[in-house]
């Protein structure tokens, strides 16, 4: 798994095809998981509110998830898992909701489309 999460840190598209494609993949997550207890960040190319529970609507939300564009893509397509990107370090998840393990499975639409 360390391979994959090492080529997904080093993912090498165009700036504008990462950008599309990391934030279709997180307006996908906010239909499946639709919610505003988590805040998903995908610096700089975008954020997601999603998971259901308590709306936080100032300052810093209590429930985030942050991490590179091509770890976000690894997990959103299924070619990572959630557990293992976060044993990793590769993904930063703050908060008893941040959990997207759930929620991510269900994105693998995207790479068979």
């Amino acid at each position: 798994m360390g391979d994959v999460l090492d080529a997904a840190d080093a993912v090498v598209l165009a700036r504008p095809v990462l950008a599309r494609a990391v934030r279709y993949a997180l307006e996908e997550l906010s239909e499946i998981a639709e919610g505003n207890s988590v805040e998903v960040r995908v610096p700089p190319f975008g954020v997601a509110q999603c998971v259901p529970g308590p709306r936080h609507t100032r300052g810093t939300p209590p429930n985030v998830v942050e991490m590179r564009a091509g770890v976000w893509l690894a997990l959103a397509t299924g070619r990572v898992d959630w557990d293992d990107a976060v044993a990793a370090g590769r993904v930063s998840a703050s908060g008893v909701r941040a959990d997207l393990a759930e929620a991510l499975p269900r994105l693998t639409r995207i790479s068979r489309a």
